[in-house]
């Protein structure tokens, strides 16, 4: 047996491409084959399957892949169908947001999750659909549709639509307003519940520490500015989410400090002119590669 780790991705489409953003944040150098089906590492023991990600939680669930990264909503779907599906959520990606919501024509007779009852909800997602109309006490016939979702109404299909929703413009250009969220999603990384070798988990283990340090240094800045030392205080509180920061002495100006920080919260124009405000000038704000 391989001690190498496989991890299962969509082969297409915008979380595909963040997931392998991510593995290359990660420093890991991917080798494509013609087919593009399969990828290796160069340097660390990942092999990457892509397939489509409807099959990612049965393929993680039945060991054939040792990982995989796959959408919230994809996974919850196939949770709810299927409680035995065995797979778990390792880690919280946080790429790939979008929403699952109940929406229906602006007009329509439905303007409420209450409206629902008796009506046809046409969705992909029948059994979040159902899950969700039962814990809100509603009866409703559920269409079952693989694409287009949104046409559904305009075509008389049903009355309102359970789909996948991230900015909002296709259910505007159908007439159509989301009446509750049904789920929010992002990009989870699943991990098989089969008994692997000791170098199959030190290898998931470091694989998950660089993605942790990948996400920290994408919401992570580090500021210098200078500041006059009696301004200390006062600036170092305006940091956002940093921890006790560095103070140099400026050459030749002891009046002055360098202030440099490590800000684990996002660093807004707003935040700048409060500096600017408190004192602070020569203001630098620069992005972090890695973080651990």
């Amino acid at each position: 047996m391989s001690d190498r780790v496989r991890l299962a991705l969509q082969k297409s489409g915008r979380m595909a491409e963040e997931s392998l953003d991510l593995l290359r944040g990660c420093g890991l150098h991917l080798s494509r084959t013609k087919d593009q089906l399969f990828s290796r590492a160069e340097e660390f023991p990942l092999d990457i399957l892509f397939v489509r990600d409807d099959d990612i939680p049965s393929i993680v669930g039945q060991g054939v892949c040792e990982l995989g990264i796959v959408g919230e909503n994809v996974f919850a779907e196939q949770t709810a169908a299927n409680p035995a599906l065995a797979a778990r959520v390792l880690k919280r990606l946080g790429f790939s947001h979008c929403r699952l919501a109940i929406a229906a024509p602006e007009t329509g007779e439905v303007q409420a999750v209450k409206d629902l009852a008796g009506q046809r909800i046409a969705t992909s997602y029948p059994a979040l659909t159902r899950k969700f109309l039962t814990e809100n006490g509603v009866t409703a016939e559920i269409v079952m549709m693989a694409g287009a979702v949104e046409v559904a109404p305009r075509m008389k299909i049903a009355d309102a639509i359970c789909d996948i929703v991230a900015t909002g413009g296709t259910l505007a250009s159908n007439g159509l307003r989301e009446i509750a969220t049904v789920l929010e999603s992002n990009a989870l990384l699943l991990g098989a519940q089969k008994e692997l070798s000791p170098t199959q988990n030190d290898t998931i283990r470091r694989l998950q520490a660089r993605m942790t340090g990948v996400q920290q240094a994408a919401d992570t800045k580090y500021i210098m500015l200078h500041a006059r030392r009696e301004s200390i205080a006062e600036i170092s509180a305006l940091l956002p989410g940093a921890e006790s920061p560095t103070i140099l002495s400026l050459e030749g100006d002891d009046s002055r400090v360098a202030i440099h920080a490590v800000c684990r919260e996002g660093m807004f124009w707003d935040t700048m002119e409060k500096l600017r405000a408190a004192g602070a000038s020569a203001i630098l704000v620069m992005s972090i590669e890695k973080m651990l």
